[in-house]
Protein backbone atom coordinates (compact mmCIF):
# COMPACT_ATOMS: atom_id res chain seq x y z
CA UNK A 1 0.00 0.00 0.00
CA UNK A 2 2.59 2.13 0.86
CA UNK A 3 4.24 1.64 -2.74
CA UNK A 4 1.23 3.19 -3.84
CA UNK A 5 0.65 6.23 -1.84
CA UNK A 6 4.45 6.87 -2.77
CA UNK A 7 3.60 6.90 -6.64
CA UNK A 8 0.60 9.32 -6.06
CA UNK A 9 1.17 13.20 -6.13
CA UNK A 10 -0.24 15.49 -2.64
CA UNK A 11 -3.77 16.05 -3.63
CA UNK A 12 -3.69 13.79 -6.53
CA UNK A 13 -7.25 12.79 -7.58
CA UNK A 14 -6.90 8.74 -6.32
CA UNK A 15 -5.00 10.08 -2.72
CA UNK A 16 -8.32 10.12 -0.59
CA UNK A 17 -9.26 6.59 -2.08
CA UNK A 18 -6.13 5.25 -1.39
CA UNK A 19 -5.42 6.61 1.99
CA UNK A 20 -9.10 5.25 2.46
CA UNK A 21 -7.86 1.52 2.19
CA UNK A 22 -7.75 0.14 5.33
CA UNK A 23 -4.23 -2.26 4.23
CA UNK A 24 -5.02 -4.63 6.96
CA UNK A 25 -7.67 -5.86 5.12
CA UNK A 26 -6.83 -6.25 1.13
CA UNK A 27 -8.58 -8.61 -0.46
CA UNK A 28 -5.55 -11.43 -0.93
CA UNK A 29 -7.18 -12.09 -4.43
CA UNK A 30 -8.75 -10.11 -7.24
CA UNK A 31 -10.34 -11.45 -10.23
CA UNK A 32 -11.39 -9.76 -13.38
CA UNK A 33 -13.85 -10.30 -16.36
CA UNK A 34 -12.94 -7.46 -18.86
CA UNK A 35 -15.99 -6.41 -20.64
CA UNK A 36 -17.20 -3.99 -22.72
CA UNK A 37 -14.54 -3.40 -25.41
CA UNK A 38 -16.42 -3.83 -28.32
CA UNK A 39 -18.66 -1.67 -27.15
CA UNK A 40 -16.39 1.17 -26.20
CA UNK A 41 -15.91 0.89 -29.85
CA UNK A 42 -18.86 0.61 -31.17
CA UNK A 43 -19.89 4.21 -29.37
CA UNK A 44 -17.02 5.98 -31.03
CA UNK A 45 -18.57 4.23 -34.65
CA UNK A 46 -15.22 2.15 -34.65
CA UNK A 47 -14.32 -1.20 -35.45
CA UNK A 48 -14.18 -3.56 -32.58
CA UNK A 49 -9.82 -4.02 -33.05
CA UNK A 50 -10.11 -1.12 -31.47
CA UNK A 51 -11.72 -1.35 -28.35
CA UNK A 52 -9.44 -4.66 -27.82
CA UNK A 53 -6.00 -2.07 -28.02
CA UNK A 54 -7.89 0.93 -26.20
CA UNK A 55 -8.63 -2.29 -23.49
CA UNK A 56 -4.54 -2.85 -22.90
CA UNK A 57 -4.19 0.46 -21.24
CA UNK A 58 -6.06 -0.34 -18.11
CA UNK A 59 -4.30 -3.96 -18.31
CA UNK A 60 -1.35 -2.44 -17.60
CA UNK A 61 -3.02 -0.12 -15.16
CA UNK A 62 -4.68 -2.49 -12.48
CA UNK A 63 -1.51 -5.05 -12.88
CA UNK A 64 0.77 -1.89 -11.87
CA UNK A 65 -1.93 -1.11 -9.03
CA UNK A 66 -2.44 -3.97 -7.64
CA UNK A 67 1.48 -4.61 -7.38
CA UNK A 68 1.81 -1.48 -5.67
CA UNK A 69 -1.55 -1.82 -3.06
CA UNK A 70 0.22 -5.45 -2.41
CA UNK A 71 -2.17 -7.60 -3.35
CA UNK A 72 -0.99 -11.58 -3.88
CA UNK A 73 -3.30 -12.63 -6.76
CA UNK A 74 -4.97 -11.07 -9.62
CA UNK A 75 -6.55 -12.72 -12.24
CA UNK A 76 -7.24 -11.41 -15.75
CA UNK A 77 -10.34 -13.15 -18.56
CA UNK A 78 -7.94 -12.52 -21.09
CA UNK A 79 -9.63 -15.36 -23.72
CA UNK A 80 -12.55 -17.60 -22.87
CA UNK A 81 -12.70 -21.26 -24.83
CA UNK A 82 -16.40 -19.26 -25.91
CA UNK A 83 -14.20 -16.66 -27.84
CA UNK A 84 -13.40 -18.81 -30.73
CA UNK A 85 -16.44 -18.06 -31.83
CA UNK A 86 -15.91 -14.94 -32.68
CA UNK A 87 -15.05 -13.80 -36.85
CA UNK A 88 -11.67 -15.82 -37.37
CA UNK A 89 -10.00 -11.88 -38.08
CA UNK A 90 -10.99 -10.90 -34.59
CA UNK A 91 -9.51 -14.11 -33.01
CA UNK A 92 -5.95 -13.58 -34.88
CA UNK A 93 -5.65 -9.89 -34.13
CA UNK A 94 -6.33 -10.87 -30.44
CA UNK A 95 -3.59 -13.03 -30.25
CA UNK A 96 -1.53 -9.71 -32.19
CA UNK A 97 -2.36 -8.27 -29.82
CA UNK A 98 -0.94 -10.76 -26.77
CA UNK A 99 2.24 -11.17 -28.27
CA UNK A 100 2.51 -7.70 -28.70
CA UNK A 101 1.35 -6.89 -24.59
CA UNK A 102 4.26 -9.49 -23.79
CA UNK A 103 6.64 -7.88 -25.55
CA UNK A 104 6.19 -4.56 -24.52
CA UNK A 105 5.31 -5.23 -20.87
CA UNK A 106 8.13 -7.83 -19.79
CA UNK A 107 10.48 -5.16 -18.80
CA UNK A 108 7.70 -3.76 -16.39
CA UNK A 109 6.68 -7.02 -15.13
CA UNK A 110 10.12 -7.80 -14.41
CA UNK A 111 10.57 -4.20 -12.33
CA UNK A 112 7.53 -4.74 -10.75
CA UNK A 113 8.26 -8.60 -9.62
CA UNK A 114 5.51 -9.69 -11.03
CA UNK A 115 5.64 -13.11 -11.44
CA UNK A 116 3.22 -14.36 -13.85
CA UNK A 117 1.14 -17.63 -14.31
CA UNK A 118 -1.41 -18.85 -17.25
CA UNK A 119 -4.25 -20.59 -16.76
CA UNK A 120 -6.81 -22.49 -19.27
CA UNK A 121 -6.37 -24.79 -22.44
CA UNK A 122 -3.07 -23.32 -23.71
CA UNK A 123 -1.86 -26.78 -25.35
CA UNK A 124 -4.75 -25.32 -27.95
CA UNK A 125 -2.88 -21.87 -28.86
CA UNK A 126 -1.25 -20.76 -31.48
CA UNK A 127 2.51 -22.17 -31.50
CA UNK A 128 3.89 -18.58 -32.10
CA UNK A 129 1.31 -17.64 -28.98
CA UNK A 130 2.71 -20.37 -26.67
CA UNK A 131 6.27 -19.59 -27.70
CA UNK A 132 5.74 -15.90 -25.97
CA UNK A 133 4.38 -16.91 -23.28
CA UNK A 134 6.88 -19.62 -22.46
CA UNK A 135 9.64 -17.12 -22.77
CA UNK A 136 7.55 -14.82 -20.04
CA UNK A 137 6.87 -17.54 -17.48
CA UNK A 138 10.31 -18.85 -17.34
CA UNK A 139 11.84 -15.35 -17.56
CA UNK A 140 9.29 -14.28 -14.47
CA UNK A 141 9.56 -17.08 -12.70
CA UNK A 142 11.54 -15.66 -9.66
CA UNK A 143 9.83 -13.52 -9.38
CA UNK A 144 8.25 -12.63 -5.91
CA UNK A 145 5.56 -10.08 -5.92
CA UNK A 146 2.16 -10.12 -7.42
CA UNK A 147 1.14 -13.55 -8.73
CA UNK A 148 -0.87 -12.65 -12.24
CA UNK A 149 -2.63 -15.29 -13.99
CA UNK A 150 -3.86 -14.34 -17.31
CA UNK A 151 -6.68 -16.94 -18.31
CA UNK A 152 -6.25 -17.74 -21.66
CA UNK A 153 -8.60 -20.16 -23.48
CA UNK A 154 -10.35 -20.79 -20.31
CA UNK A 155 -13.51 -22.00 -19.00
CA UNK A 156 -14.71 -22.72 -15.37
CA UNK A 157 -16.32 -25.91 -16.72
CA UNK A 158 -13.59 -27.11 -18.36
CA UNK A 159 -11.37 -26.59 -15.48
CA UNK A 160 -13.58 -28.24 -13.11
CA UNK A 161 -13.66 -31.71 -16.15
CA UNK A 162 -9.85 -31.18 -16.24
CA UNK A 163 -9.51 -31.83 -12.63
CA UNK A 164 -12.11 -34.23 -12.23
CA UNK A 165 -10.43 -36.16 -14.92
CA UNK A 166 -6.50 -35.84 -13.09
CA UNK A 167 -8.42 -37.11 -10.08
CA UNK A 168 -9.72 -40.05 -11.80
CA UNK A 169 -6.55 -40.52 -13.30
CA UNK A 170 -4.91 -40.46 -9.25
CA UNK A 171 -6.90 -42.84 -8.25
CA UNK A 172 -6.21 -45.25 -10.40
CA UNK A 173 -2.77 -44.99 -8.93
CA UNK A 174 -4.04 -45.33 -5.59
CA UNK A 175 -5.34 -41.67 -4.41
CA UNK A 176 -8.79 -42.60 -3.36
CA UNK A 177 -9.66 -39.61 -1.59
CA UNK A 178 -11.97 -37.24 -3.04
CA UNK A 179 -13.33 -34.41 -1.51
CA UNK A 180 -13.13 -30.46 -2.12
CA UNK A 181 -9.32 -30.08 -0.95
CA UNK A 182 -8.35 -32.97 -3.81
CA UNK A 183 -9.97 -31.05 -6.68
CA UNK A 184 -8.73 -27.96 -5.63
CA UNK A 185 -5.54 -29.01 -5.76
CA UNK A 186 -6.35 -30.06 -9.15
CA UNK A 187 -7.34 -26.80 -10.73
CA UNK A 188 -5.53 -24.42 -12.66
CA UNK A 189 -5.40 -22.18 -9.93
CA UNK A 190 -3.88 -25.27 -7.06
CA UNK A 191 -2.11 -23.13 -4.93
CA UNK A 192 -3.21 -19.75 -5.37
CA UNK A 193 -6.10 -18.07 -2.66
CA UNK A 194 -9.45 -18.22 -4.22
CA UNK A 195 -10.48 -14.71 -5.51
CA UNK A 196 -11.75 -12.36 -2.90
CA UNK A 197 -13.47 -9.87 -4.86
CA UNK A 198 -14.51 -10.70 -8.62
CA UNK A 199 -14.59 -7.46 -10.49
CA UNK A 200 -16.83 -7.07 -13.69
CA UNK A 201 -16.74 -3.82 -16.43
CA UNK A 202 -19.57 -2.91 -18.29
CA UNK A 203 -22.61 -3.68 -16.24
CA UNK A 204 -23.35 -7.30 -17.43
CA UNK A 205 -24.57 -9.36 -14.43
CA UNK A 206 -23.32 -12.76 -14.81
CA UNK A 207 -19.83 -14.25 -14.41
CA UNK A 208 -19.53 -16.17 -17.81
CA UNK A 209 -18.12 -19.50 -17.44
CA UNK A 210 -15.27 -17.79 -14.98
CA UNK A 211 -13.66 -19.44 -12.12
CA UNK A 212 -16.78 -21.22 -11.30
CA UNK A 213 -15.36 -23.36 -8.40
CA UNK A 214 -13.36 -20.70 -6.89
CA UNK A 215 -15.54 -17.77 -6.54
CA UNK A 216 -17.93 -20.11 -4.05
CA UNK A 217 -17.57 -16.89 -1.66
CA UNK A 218 -16.41 -14.19 -3.58
CA UNK A 219 -17.56 -10.46 -3.24
CA UNK A 220 -18.96 -9.31 -6.49
CA UNK A 221 -18.52 -5.94 -8.15
CA UNK A 222 -20.07 -4.86 -10.75
CA UNK A 223 -19.76 -1.32 -12.43
CA UNK A 224 -21.13 0.18 -15.67
CA UNK A 225 -17.52 1.50 -16.69
CA UNK A 226 -16.45 -0.50 -20.28
CA UNK A 227 -13.21 -1.79 -20.10
CA UNK A 228 -11.36 1.12 -21.97
CA UNK A 229 -12.27 3.63 -19.56
CA UNK A 230 -11.56 1.64 -16.04
CA UNK A 231 -9.31 3.51 -14.15
CA UNK A 232 -7.06 3.36 -10.83
CA UNK A 233 -9.73 4.94 -9.01
CA UNK A 234 -12.27 2.23 -10.21
CA UNK A 235 -10.27 -0.42 -9.68
CA UNK A 236 -9.81 1.83 -5.50
CA UNK A 237 -13.34 2.34 -5.66
CA UNK A 238 -14.43 -1.43 -5.96
CA UNK A 239 -11.70 -2.30 -2.57
CA UNK A 240 -13.45 0.03 -0.56
CA UNK A 241 -16.71 -1.36 -1.42
CA UNK A 242 -15.07 -4.90 -0.94
CA UNK A 243 -13.98 -3.64 2.60
CA UNK A 244 -17.62 -2.25 3.79
CA UNK A 245 -18.68 -5.82 2.86
CA UNK A 246 -20.03 -8.28 6.06
CA UNK A 247 -17.93 -11.27 4.95
CA UNK A 248 -20.56 -14.56 6.73
CA UNK A 249 -19.42 -17.63 4.33
CA UNK A 250 -22.98 -19.23 5.30
CA UNK A 251 -23.01 -18.04 8.20
CA UNK A 252 -23.74 -14.69 10.75
CA UNK A 253 -22.17 -12.02 10.46
CA UNK A 254 -20.98 -10.51 13.24
CA UNK A 255 -23.62 -7.50 12.59
CA UNK A 256 -26.52 -9.89 13.16
CA UNK A 257 -24.60 -12.16 15.94
CA UNK A 258 -23.98 -8.91 18.00
CA UNK A 259 -20.56 -7.87 19.19
CA UNK A 260 -17.20 -9.03 16.91
CA UNK A 261 -15.77 -12.49 18.12
CA UNK A 262 -12.24 -13.10 18.61
CA UNK A 263 -10.55 -12.50 15.60
CA UNK A 264 -12.68 -10.09 13.95
CA UNK A 265 -11.95 -6.23 13.59
CA UNK A 266 -14.42 -3.43 13.17
CA UNK A 267 -15.12 -2.31 9.98
CA UNK A 268 -13.41 1.51 10.20
CA UNK A 269 -16.35 2.53 7.25
CA UNK A 270 -19.19 1.63 9.52
CA UNK A 271 -19.37 1.19 13.55
CA UNK A 272 -21.91 -1.55 14.28
CA UNK A 273 -20.39 -3.78 11.26
CA UNK A 274 -17.53 -6.04 11.98
CA UNK A 275 -15.74 -8.40 8.90
CA UNK A 276 -13.55 -11.32 9.90
CA UNK A 277 -9.67 -10.68 8.98
CA UNK A 278 -8.37 -11.43 5.91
Amino acid sequence: MNALLEALRPGEQDEALARAIDPARLPAHIAVIMDGNGRWARRRGQLRVAGHKAGMRPVRMVIEACAQIGIEALTLYAFSVENWKRPRTEVEMLWRLLRTYLRIELDELMRQQVRLRVIGRTDALPAAVREELDDALEKTAGNRGLQLNLAINYGGRAEIVDAVKALVEDARRGETVIDEAAISARLYTAGVPDPDLLIRTSGEMRVSNFLLWQIAYAELYVTETLWPDFTRGDLLRAILDYQKRDRRYGGLGASVAGSAPAGEVRDPFSPALSVPIQ
